[in-house]
């Protein structure tokens, strides 16, 4: 990357960790709040960085930016956070330049994602460089490689339909209830069971049904109400599950129970009930499909259901890298022109020199001679000569370096940088 003129230092680095390799709790020691996340950077630009950007999210934590060498952004990870370098050396990853470039390409268009098609990263990928931006640690490589990300994102959410369709359980047993139940924000919905899948569904449950009428069962109770303080619902007794069950319009079960837990015993529908089981093993006996007034859904079929979106999501991908190639061919070219850069601004400068010496020059000769027009067409003319030789040194033939030292012999600009 040096070669670009883009930063002091060599290489443009990734190094961070994800769901792919790191379990929640891992995750969870590397994870980096705002306020440490400011440190970092602060600690950063002490020590002489000039662009680096951070991101923690719950499915992985990232620094991007450019350094010496890998272990820079490592250690400035393992000291702000409660992780340590010999877990990150078994899940951890680490990339540079090109590959640095790609893996942040494959991340915002979500292919890199727990759930493919996911954009969430984008919006935490924006704030980051705007902390950056903000704390004076990001140069012009980052700001236009960001755009050129968000770009990107854009295009494969409006191009293909990759983000399209349920991807989890959780959410595809709630848009089954908001398809299938009338009314349903008052309606009385039960959710029996406390784990990662019972969890989630409570949180969509609340968000997209705006029902007050939500309670919350598990054999331990206390469990149950960290989960409802933080939802802002009821929560009962383990005691009362039938009472519940019988005066209940939607029963979700998503417990750990190794054999059925709700049984034809429980139930005496006086009204319709639809029933979710969410649970592996299943955790509602087969023959409550019998009875009268019950609708009963296994999680198999939720399943099929995820799974056929994320089979049509797969169709996308290739249109999806198509457009990173695209966008990454664009951000290349105008890499690329930072090579010649230094030399356009010292040609713009020289130019704009001998023309100010020119008009000068005519305005003492010349009587009634236009100062401020002349101006502007100098402005014009050197702007369309400086495009000119970046058009000629991006597309002629030979390399940039040959390019660059013809410029600077034309304009004796090797011999004004050795003075």
């Amino acid at each position: 990357m040096i070669e670009y003129k883009v930063s002091k230092f060599p290489h443009f680095c990734v190094i961070g960790l994800s769901y792919e390799k790191a379990d929640a709790k891992t995750r969870g020691l590397f994870s980096l709040n705002q306020s440490q996340k400011s440190a970092l950077l602060q600690e950063a630009k002490s020590q002489g960085l000039d662009s680096i950007m951070v991101v923690s999210t719950c499915n992985r934590t990232e620094i991007y930016g450019f350094a010496e060498n890998l272990e820079t952004f490592i250690n400035l990870l393992c000291k702000y956070s409660n992780g340590d370098k010999p877990t990150f050396q078994k899940v951890g990853y680490t990339y540079t330049n090109d590959k640095a470039i790609n893996h942040l390409y494959k991340v915002v268009a979500g292919l890199d994602s727990q759930i493919l098609g996911d954009f969430e990263i984008i919006s935490q990928i924006k704030s980051s460089f705007n902390l950056s931006k903000k704390k004076q640690i990001s140069n012009a490589f980052l700001e236009r490689l960001v755009n050129s990300l968000v770009q990107t994102s854009r295009k494969i959410k409006n191009q293909t339909q990759i983000s399209s369709g349920i991807t989890s359980v959780s959410f595809a047993s709630v848009q089954y209830i908001l398809d299938t139940v009338d009314h349903i924000s008052s309606k009385n919905i039960l959710l029996f069971g406390t784990g990662k899948i019972g969890r989630n569904t409570c949180e969509n449950l609340v968000k997209h049904t705006q029902n007050k009428n939500i309670t919350l069962v598990n054999r331990t109770k206390n469990k149950a109400e960290k989960i409802a303080g933080k939802f802002n619902i009821n929560v009962k007794d383990f005691s009362e599950l039938q009472a519940e069950i019988r005066q209940t319009d939607v029963l979700i079960v998503a417990t750990g129970a190794q054999q059925p837990t709700i049984t034809k015993e429980l139930i005496y529908p006086k009204k319709e009930l639809l029933i979710l089981d969410l649970s592996i093993p299943k955790n509602v006996a087969d023959d409550v499909a019998d009875l009268h007034n019950v609708s009963l859904l296994h999680l198999d079929y939720l399943s099929r259901m995820t799974d056929e979106t994320l089979e049509r999501r797969k169709q996308c991908i290739p249109k999806a890298k198509a457009i990173i190639e695209e966008q990454k061919k664009d951000f290349y070219e105008w890499l690329h022109t930072r090579k010649f850069a230094p030399t356009l601004q010292a040609i713009k400068s020289k130019l704009q020199t001998l023309a100010e010496n020119e008009i000068d020059y005519q305005s003492k000769k010349i009587e009634g001679f236009d100062t401020k027009q002349a101006e502007i067409l100098q402005e014009r003319m050197i702007h369309k000569i400086t495009r000119q030789f970046a058009s000629h040194l991006r597309y002629a033939n030979g390399t940039t370096e040959e390019g660059i030292s013809w410029l600077e012999k034309m304009f004796d600009l090797e011999k004004e940088s050795a003075d």
